[in-house]
């Protein structure tokens, strides 16, 4: 059993930046963030594969967030900036065995979440 614990959530205002970071209790193929605003469907946001060679985001935060991993630390990472208010919502990290993991389905591990709230 993988536990996953997130850090790094807040409130931020528009165009500013904060720093989530996931930690492991193992080593896992691929590490994903997903986020869930109020009354919305979990969607993915961003994955990485154990080797940092394949990363995948979501269109709308192609620019702005950057995910990255530490496997020494069994840590990832996701560096949000140029924050809008639709990017509020609570941020969970997973963990999965597959390479190309971009839905909730896929994943077989997920941390409690943390809140990101970007206010006007």
């Amino acid at each position: 059993q993988v536990q996953l614990v997130e850090s790094g959530g807040g409130m931020v205002q528009v165009g500013g930046s904060l720093r989530l970071s996931c930690a492991a209790s193992e080593v896992t193929y691929t590490m994903g963030w997903f986020r869930q605003a109020p009354g919305k469907e979990r969607k993915f946001v961003a994955a990485i594969t154990w080797s940092s060679n394949n990363i995948y985001y979501v269109d709308s935060v192609k620019g702005r967030f950057t995910i990255s991993r530490d496997n020494a630390k069994n840590t990832v990472y996701l560096q949000m900036n140029s924050l809008k208010p639709e990017d509020t919502a609570v941020y969970y990290c997973a963990a999965a065995n597959l390479m190309q993991a971009t839905r909730p389905d896929e994943y077989d591990y997920w941390g409690q979440g943390t809140q990101v709230t970007v206010s006007s």
